[in-house]
């Protein structure tokens, strides 16, 4: 009966030790105030309930109460410790008689238990558990059968007696030890994931948020991630992008050293920048530079590649204009010191050329020279105007008057070409700051090109009209040879020409006229439907200081 009162007790033990574990791993609440208080009060309890089952034996009263006592001194401390014991003293002298050895036997092992627990704070509870279990051992042998003399002829009472109390101690310290190191699993997993949301969220942020493109590439080269900034950039969904071949999208001329630059970053194991041009959903071609970088996995190789691109069109246009406009300043420079050194023989020749002419009215050919002579020094003026800056007066002027004035210039010659303006004006007055001569110049010279892209007439359209930005917009459109698509961004570039027996210095003048009164010029045509040209020149104000 002694052996099935100890198991008794001992389940009960276990189960009364492990309940507020287990309670506490399913409910998620901030650390209770004065924790070691209310686990020594309810330990006491605990130790009250097993006294209250305790076995008893001429007129003593055994149980394991002690192994609750020992664990609270070693994971709460002696003043959690003291609490627990003197609910477990107080519960033994209300259990049964002899007093006596129940008080002296408690007295020593508080005293004996709080100097050990002072001495070994340093040590983990674990540790201090089996000192304080040991020290129980030698302080019971000490006390109860030799002190006391209880039971002294019946060892092996007291070996299953101290048995139960270490199996209490081992059971009570797993289910401890197993709860306080799951509990330090979950919390730190806790930690971990919410700094992984932490992370997640931050670098999601940054990804949704930013104008560079983010791609991730796997070995397959297949893209696995998309940014959302493709859409605000590219206007596809990432969607229709995750079901697109990226290769598809990349212009052709591009492929291969994009391909080459992933292949290398797989093989070397570096970063690489590559420029490629992608297309729009609009069917426009964009320029990026993308940055590689690769990403390595646990086995030591290279699982993906991290693509972040930018639009670097606005660049490339700003590069472009600064290599134009060092390519004018040279032209003009060149131009001017041969225009310069040209126009002085010129000079000379063509008084001669026109004395003789004089005095040698019957010979044919000195109109063409003269013709000729003219054509040169018309080009040498041109090439002076391009590389000298001109001291220019600005002043109000209605600019619809100006083009007025330009195309009853051309009449005569447009009308032996069979060629008619047409002139839509949506106001009377479209007054502008400019420096009267070389605006007209520009329409002349517009003009004049318009009209030689009709060798078999046809008609010329002008348009004006007002736009809500404060400029005034004017069209010329002919029905012309047209010119191909791809040679209109070089409209405007130093010599280049499509006319056979052009200078490429007309259209570069107009450009650089239309830059100094901050207009803008552009030009749209196909071939063989014609030519519009498009200027856009800032109004004036409307007060007069």
């Amino acid at each position: 009966m002694i052996l099935l009162d100890y198991i008794i007790n001992l389940s009960i033990f276990s189960l009364m030790a492990s309940t507020p574990l287990i309670i506490r791993s399913f409910i998620n609440h901030k650390p209770l105030k004065q924790l070691r208080l209310w686990a020594a009060l309810y330990a006491g309890m605990v130790s009250s309930i097993l006294v209250g089952l305790s076995y008893e034996q001429q007129g003593y009263s055994y149980d394991i109460r002690y192994a609750i006592l020992i664990l609270v001194f070693a994971y709460l401390g002696p003043q959690a410790g003291l609490i627990t014991g003197s609910f477990s003293l107080l519960s033994r002298l209300m259990a049964s008689d002899n007093w006596l050895p129940a008080i002296v036997g408690w007295l020593i092992i508080m005293f004996f238990f709080t100097l050990i627990n002072k001495r070994y704070a340093h040590l983990k509870p674990a540790k201090r558990t089996g000192i304080l279990a040991g020290s129980y051992l030698v302080i019971y042998i000490l006390t109860v059968p030799l002190l006391f003399n209880v039971f002294r002829d019946n060892p092996v009472f007291h070996l299953q007696y101290l048995l139960f109390i270490m199996l209490g101690v081992m059971i009570g310290g797993l289910l401890i030890e197993s709860y306080e190191n799951l509990y330090r699993i979950i919390t730190e997993k806790k930690k971990m994931e919410k700094t992984l949301e932490e992370s997640e969220a931050k670098y999601r942020l940054i990804a949704e948020n930013t104008s560079d493109l983010i791609m991730v590439m796997n070995k397959k080269n297949e893209i696995s991630y998309f940014s959302p900034s493709h859409e605000i950039v590219l206007g596809y969904e990432v969607s229709e992008l995750q079901c697109v071949d990226i290769y598809k999208l990349i212009h052709p001329d591009d492929v291969h050293p994009f391909v080459r630059t992933i292949e290398n970053i797989f093989e070397n194991n570096e970063s690489r920048s590559v420029e490629f041009r992608f297309l729009h959903h609009e069917g426009h071609w964009i320029d990026f530079e993308s940055r590689c970088m690769p990403v390595i996995g646990e086995e030591g190789v290279i699982e993906h590649i991290v693509m972040i691109s930018r639009d670097i069109s606005e660049r490339k246009k700003a590069e472009e204009i600064l290599l134009q406009s060092e390519k004018l300043s040279i032209v003009g420079e060149l131009a001017a010191g041969v225009a310069h050194e040209i126009r002085n023989p010129l000079t000379t020749i063509k008084g001669f050329v026109q004395l003789y002419k004089k005095e040698n009215n019957l010979i044919e050919f000195n109109d063409l020279l003269l013709s000729e002579l003219e054509r040169i020094e018309t080009i040498t003026s041109e090439m002076l105007t391009l590389g000298k800056p001109q001291a220019i007066q600005l002043n109000r002027a209605n600019l619809r008057d100006v083009i007025e004035n330009t195309v009853e210039l051309l009449s005569p010659q447009a009308k032996m070409e069979a060629i008619q303006f047409i002139q839509k004006y949506e106001d009377n007055e479209f007054v502008i700051t400019c420096e009267q001569n070389q605006i007209k110049q520009v329409f002349l010279n517009i003009f004049k090109n318009a009209m030689e892209a009709m060798p078999n007439g046809g008609d010329i359209e002008i348009n004006m009209m007002k736009n809500k930005a404060g400029n005034c917009v004017i069209t010329v459109k002919d029905e012309g040879c047209g010119i191909p698509e791809e040679l209109l961004p070089r409209l405007g570039e130093p010599f280049y020409t499509l006319k056979e027996k052009g200078t490429g210095l007309g259209l570069m003048i107009c450009h650089k006229i239309i830059k100094q009164h901050q207009g803008i010029i552009s030009y749209k045509s196909k071939l063989n439907e014609g030519t519009l040209i498009e200027i856009h020149l800032p109004l004036a104000n409307e007060t007069v200081d």
